[in-house]
């Protein structure tokens, strides 16, 4: 074993893409003429200030003849006074191929949810991919998420074992497609974690939770990987669609890329200032995929969105269990609705997901129902991208949500009825799986209509209206309120139904 330290005394700056970045010394293994399975380890230590880059990058100088490439961290966490944030330390690897924005280098990250973990052409640590290991400069990337008053003490193992590589391996996906019913209501939860991020579920306890809660399609979204892509195949079936992506987690805000191709990494090493995230939206899209801001006003540090949604084909206004941050979200989505009327420009659907990580967070709570041609990749998306789409908090939970004209005229949600400004309008809902809850019609005026559904959980509200008076309807279903003067806690909600002859 040989140690190192790599203090401040021992780096250099320089700039990937936008991002400032920093770059420690290398650390040097010998030749390459090792035994036959034989291993060589290397520890260094070093210290992060606060005030510290992004992302910090190690340089490993890997020699030919190794088998596996095997990296263990370690790093202090010292008290702190309350409020202030402590240490937290990333850490994910790049190969020979370089630590460029967006580049080939990628070759895993699990940010803090592990403390080791290893790479090799066979095999791979979950969230790494397995690969050759070349010869030439890797790089640990380290990201100091936080720094405490007192920095950030770190330690890193590498250990190469030498011999003949195994056999590679070869991924397979699951299919773009399951059997389906044809055009209908298919139900299904877009942001979820495995084991192949910072979730405590495999993939087939998902699968298997996403089926008890009668979920028709799923869609992957690691942190800051796509290692799980090839651990999906056997998993789905004529009854389950699963759709693989990404959460793309920035300093500044997360965003789902909802089902891109098979194998497609997107980078996340910028901040808004940087102006790169329009990039890596184009990037999402044309790997087939939607561009989805997740939990845009969640309170965790980095996870606020910062960038707009220029580039938004939805957004994920519920997100999980219900909470302050969710209604916040819900109004902040609602204000874009209007803008957009007066804007007469085009409009982002609202979409819901579980982001359900570990026991006991529920699989499908919430859920997004979208009215889709096909149980399909490319139709399920459609659906989002159209807003034919409501969102609830279980299978149990049913909605019916329309507006029609004097004259046969139609409309269903995400649709526009094309109606004269004082043609009178009734809007339509029907319920099932909600007893005792509270419907409201919320129009670009606020809310304009309420009514408690029966005990059953089932019934019907109507109310009539103008586009003159309205220019959009959209409804919700709601708990009983647990603070008196404040609206409780969704229990689904829809999409709007614009009125009027004018195209929002």
């Amino acid at each position: 074993m040989c140690e190192d330290d790599h203090g401040i005394g021992r780096r250099a700056l320089f700039v990937t893409g936008a991002a400032a970045a920093l770059t420690l010394g290398s650390v040097s293994f010998a030749s390459g003429a090792a035994a036959a399975d034989g291993q060589e380890t290397r520890t260094v230590r070093g210290t992060l200030p606060t005030g510290s880059p992004d992302f910090v990058y190690l340089p490993v100088e890997v020699p030919h003849g190794v088998r596996e490439i095997r990296v263990a961290y370690r790093y202090d966490k010292p008290a702190v006074p309350a409020g202030t944030p402590g240490n937290a330390l990333d850490i994910g690897l790049f190969d020979e191929r370089g630590t460029a924005l967006g580049g080939e280098g990628f070759r895993g990250w699990s940010g803090g949810a592990r403390s080791e973990f290893f790479v090799r052409a066979d095999d791979a640590t979950p969230g790494y991919l397995p690969g050759p290991v070349r010869a030439g400069t890797w790089h640990i990337a380290l990201g100091p998420y936080t720094v405490a008053p007192q920095g950030l003490p770190y330690e890193v193992t590498v250990t190469l074992t030498y011999g003949e590589p195994g056999a590679a391996v070869r991924p397979a996906y699951p299919p773009a497609r399951a059997k389906g019913r044809g055009r209908a209501w298919y139900r299904g939860d877009c942001h979820l974690h495995s084991w192949y991020s910072d979730g405590r579920r495999t993939p087939s306890e998902i699968a298997a939770l996403a089926r008890a809660a009668g979920l028709d399609f799923i869609n992957t979204s690691e942190h800051n990987t796509h290692s799980s892509h090839a651990h999906w195949a056997d998993l789905a079936g004529d009854d389950l669609l699963i759709m693989l992506g990404e959460e793309v987690t920035t300093r500044n805000g997360h965003v789902l890329a909802l089902g891109t191709d098979p194998g497609t990494f997107v980078d996340w090493r910028y901040r808004a200032r940087d102006n790169r995230f329009g990039r890596f939206a184009r990037q999402i899209r044309r790997a087939g995929g939607l561009v989805v801001p997740a939990h845009p006003h969640a309170t965790c540090i980095g996870c606020n969105w910062k960038f707009g949604f220029g580039e938004a084909d939805a957004v994920e206004v519920w997100n999980g269990a219900y909470t302050p941050d969710d209604e916040i979200a819900l109004a902040d989505w609602d204000g874009m609705l209007v803008a957009s009327v007066r804007s007469g420009g085009g409009w982002i659907p609202a979409m819901g997901n579980s982001d359900a990580h570990r026991d006991p967070d529920p699989v499908g709570l919430p859920q997004t129902v979208v009215l889709a041609d096909d149980l399909s990749r490319e139709a399920i998306q459609d659906g989002i991208r159209a807003g034919r789409c409501y969102v609830a908090e279980s299978s149990a939970v049913s909605l019916a949500f329309t507006a029609s004209g004097p004259k046969g005229e139609h409309a269903g949600i995400g649709e526009r009825l094309r109606v004269d400004p004082d043609a009178p309008v009734t809007v339509r809902l029907e319920v099932t799986g909600a007893p005792g809850r509270t419907v409201r019609f919320v129009t670009d005026q606020g809310v304009l209509f309420t009514s408690v559904l029966p005990d059953s959980g089932t019934g019907t509200a109507e109310w009539r209206t103008t586009a003159a008076y309205a220019a959009y309807v959209r409804a919700e279903v709601r708990h009983a309120p647990a603070t008196p003067g404040l609206p409780g806690a969704l229990a689904a909600f829809t999409n709007p139904v614009f009125l009027g002859r004018t195209r929002a």
